[in-house]
């Protein structure tokens, strides 16, 4: 817990060197979008090594003999949609990007990066940054802070890798607030408010319905709420939307 603690300073200490000239609205979504491809980068090479495993097991259902057919199934995107994870294409992925992170054109790579997962996952277009070869962003820096986030295990064994997510994402929206200053309760509302909230509601069954869910805190804490509780999560149903 406390090695995560620290690491998650770290990780602020090496964002907020990137500033430069760019205000806390900006370099947020340069920081977070590099979280969501450690994230989404994470859970593809999960299920490559476990599909690999499969393919190459003589004892398994999916067992291919063949060196081409198993590499032909191991980079078929149906194999990953299918069990709801993004497919990341090679250049796209994170043992590839943090290996050219010394390099001047790093800030290039990721957003080429992140326009082929969009063009590869309809549901993601238009939603990622592209903003990394912005000039004002300090490249060296971007190397540093893509080697840092290299270190956050998505995959680890003994946590969830959604409950990580939050968790990192939550940590550093309260910081992005914080630099932002009063502007900054535009789009973060603290944890312990949510959580407040949750508890007056007492969302055990029914719908729950966020005009303004902005990161998605109030149906965290609501899942939370309902396991604490000995709910059915198939009880509620959540809705939200977001300007």
């Amino acid at each position: 817990m406390s090695d995560f603690k620290n690491l998650e300073k770290t990780l602020w200490a090496t964002a907020d060197k990137l500033r430069s000239n760019m205000d806390a609205a900006e370099y947020k979504h340069v920081v977070l979008g590099l979280i969501f491809l450690k994230y989404i980068s994470d859970a593809f090479n999960g299920r490559y090594e476990q599909l690999k495993l499969e393919l190459e097991d003589p004892k398994s259902d999916w067992y291919v003999e063949e060196e081409a057919a198993r590499y032909g199934t191991l980079n078929d995107k149906d194999e990953y949609t299918s069990h709801n994870i993004f497919y990341v294409p090679e250049k796209a992925r994170w043992s590839y990007l943090q290996s050219k992170a010394k390099l001047p054109e790093i800030g290039k790579l990721v957003d080429d990066a992140m326009d082929e997962i969009e063009k590869l996952n309809p549901s993601l277009k238009g939603v990622l940054p592209k903003i990394y070869a912005d000039p004002d962003l300090n490249k060296q820096r971007l190397g540093e802070l893509i080697d840092l986030i290299g270190t956050i295990g998505f995959n680890e064994p003994g946590h969830k890798a959604k409950d990580l997510l939050g968790r990192v994402y939550e940590y550093f929206l309260g910081q992005f607030a914080d630099a932002e200053g009063k502007s900054g309760g535009q789009f973060y509302t603290p944890a312990s408010i949510v959580k407040l909230l949750v508890e007056m509601l007492e969302p055990y069954k029914g719908r729950v319905y966020d005009g303004c869910c902005g990161s998605g805190g109030m149906f965290v804490q609501s899942e939370k709420f309902i396991e604490e509780h000995g709910g059915r999560l198939g009880d509620i149903s959540i809705y939200g939307q977001e300007s």
